[in-house]
């Protein structure tokens, strides 16, 4: 229950929808009642044999609604005649429906309202914390567990646990109403009656036991396949490249029909549940028919012949709430297990945030300098007391074999990843005195793989700057090269890319790439193997486009391809996470080290090739 009521408090305000709900839901089943009580009055009025004869005695108290319908129905047939009274009683119940539709209609649209309400603020949770979450966990998540989290578990959690707020309070209500009308008739039969109820909820109950263990399997399922269809969808090439095709669709399948045994059993336990309901109050109303009716035949009971058919009529609604309790149950379970795969996501804590008092950067003047920084992966030290000064204006490489730290030490700077000691300063200020959205402003970073979206160029380029005209996004393209070739699409500007840019060329993707950064005009730049995945003419061309960013600003570069930063102020030469080499592309040659060999492996594959 701790689970329901957490998922419960993202319907705050609740007050604001469950007070009209709770008005509209009573006059619903107030009228409702009236509906099937005046049944009563409307058979004695039809069946009576003497209109003009005694009355029936006066009601006791308010709440005694069939003798006070039967006093005044009789009241009336002295003063009108008997069809009169019959258009009097069909009017008063067809207002009396009218007004309990009516009722109900409002109360299911507040509902309604509050279950769009509670799944937007779950969402809405869920997003939001998924997008601040370090990057070091999506790592070791996978991205369909995520996104079956965010979709599928929270409609899951929409239509069976807020769902069963209305059976909650409506159902109970609206059996309570029934059952007090019911002893108002003859408390004999309906004490009789309620006997079969306790049998008929423990029978349902061992029914529904184990649906929430199905439950929670069926989820981990149906994640597992949206993490199958994503990793297909995104590497189709590869998988028709390597003939995988049967692979794929083999284990795609092989979960799919998990997921189907686990849904059709949960499935059968859930219909059964409604049949075994219905067939038990089936029972309870053959039973009540043969004691109702004995106690009609005895003449000398106090229940005659029009108030037992509105008994049974009364006793033939008990079943609809109570029937809506027991398979709200069934449901509430899959609601149960869904929610707490959302809010597992919801509760994990990225584990860089800003610190308590952080401040936003006051700009960048003088140099970024790395302390003494180590770093490990679980019990993998990729870095070990690393320490070099960027300073502002100045072009710093970092170089090695793959596997280094290079990746990771560029990752300590915008604190995509916290080290385990040693610290990261800007302008002698450690960067966790700062906030991160600050920290990250002053930078701008081109990635080996271009990160694109799915919408137009213009829109790419412009990405998280919504108020930049065109103007600006010409000028960014024509410093990243870009101009020329976006202006012979199809669109200009305006052409969509595709999927992760798959419209473009590599080339082009990553010219793109530097127009997003250009624009944006950070003092520092950061670029990570920005050109080591494309041929030489276009590399060529991005390189002339990372030269026009870099002018004038403070850059960290990792590259492969040694002859891209021979111009560099400084390049570093990392091995095994230390550095063993520092200094210009000349004096390292002088070295005759690690970054020599670097250089003269490079010229023996070109010329090889």
């Amino acid at each position: 229950m701790k689970t329901y009521f957490r998922l419960l408090s993202f319907a705050r305000p609740m007050a604001r929808y469950a007070i009209p709900y709770i008005l509209f839901t009573l006059l619903s089943v107030v009228f409702s009642t009236l509906n099937l009580a005046l049944v009563a009055p409307l058979l004695s009025t039809l069946f009576s044999q003497n209109t003009k004869g005694q009355l029936p005695p006066p009601p006791d108290h308010f709440f005694d609604v069939f003798k006070a319908f039967n006093y005044y129905a009789a009241q009336a047939a002295q003063q009108y005649p008997i069809f009169t009274i019959l258009q009097m009683i069909c009017g008063v119940i067809i207002a009396s429906v009218l007004l309990g539709n009516v009722f109900r209609y409002l109360s299911e649209r507040t509902m309604e309202n509050l279950r769009i309400h509670t799944l937007l603020n779950l969402r809405k949770a869920v997003f939001n914390n998924v997008m601040n979450l370090h990057l070091g966990y999506f790592n070791n998540e996978r991205k369909g567990d995520i996104m079956s989290k965010i979709s599928a578990d929270v409609q899951v959690v929409q239509y069976s646990v807020t769902g069963t707020l209305q059976v909650i309070f409506k159902e109970p209500l609206t059996l309570i109403v029934y059952l007090v009308t019911l002893f108002i008739i003859s408390y004999k039969l309906t004490l009789v009656s309620m006997l079969v109820i306790p049998l008929a909820g423990w029978i349902i109950s061992k029914i529904v036991r184990k649906l929430k263990e199905q439950a929670i399997a069926s989820h981990q399922s149906y994640a597992a396949m949206i993490s199958y269809l994503d990793e297909a969808l995104h590497g189709i090439r590869v998988i028709k490249a390597f003939n995988a095709v049967g692979f794929i669709t083999g284990r795609f399948n092989a979960e799919n029909e998990r997921y189907s045994s686990i849904i059709r059993s949960m499935a059968k336990r859930q219909q059964l549940a409604s049949p075994v309901s219905e067939f038990l109050g089936i029972l309870m109303v053959a039973g009540i028919v043969l004691y109702g009716g004995s106690l009609v035949l005895l003449k000398n009971s106090d229940l005659n012949a029009a108030n037992f058919i509105a008994y049974i009529a009364l006793f033939s609604q008990v079943m609809r709430p109570a029937k809506a309790i027991s398979a709200s149950f069934s449901q509430i379970h899959s609601g149960i297990a869904a929610g707490e795969r959302v809010l597992a996501l919801i509760d994990e804590k990225p584990l860089i945030a800003d610190a308590p008092g952080a401040v936003p950067v006051p700009g960048f003047r003088e140099q970024i300098r790395l302390e003494n920084v180590s770093f490990a992966y679980q019990d993998k030290e990729v870095l070990h007391n690393v320490s070099f000064s960027i300073p502002k204006g100045q072009t710093i490489a970092l170089v090695g074999h793959s596997g280094g730290g290079k990746s990771t030490l560029m990752d300590l700077v915008p604190r995509f990843i916290q080290p385990i000691s040693g610290q990261v300063l800007i302008d002698g200020v450690n960067v966790q005195q700062y906030t991160i959205a600050s920290l990250r402003s002053l930078m701008g970073i081109v990635n080996q793989e271009s990160i694109l979206f799915n919408d137009t160029i213009f829109n790419n380029i412009a990405f998280g700057l919504p108020h930049t005209t065109q103007e600006e996004v010409e000028a960014a393209a024509r410093i990243a090269n870009a101009h020329s070739f976006i202006i012979s699409t199809p669109d200009g500007y305006q052409t969509n890319i595709g999927d992760k840019g798959v419209k473009l060329s590599g080339g082009q993707r990553q010219r793109i790439c530097i127009a997003r950064a250009v624009l944006k005009n950070p003092p520092i730049m950061l670029l990570d193997e920005a050109t080591s995945a494309l041929d030489t003419a276009s590399e060529k061309l991005v390189q002339e486009a990372l030269n026009n960013l870099m002018k004038n600003r403070t850059s960290l570069i990792i590259a492969h391809r040694l002859s891209t930063i021979q111009n560099a102020d400084r390049i570093i030469v990392l091995e095994h996470g230390r550095i063993v080499e520092e200094g210009s592309h000349q004096d390292l040659l002088l070295l005759n080290g690690v970054y020599r060999k670097l250089i003269d492996m490079q010229s023996f594959v070109v010329t090889t090739a």
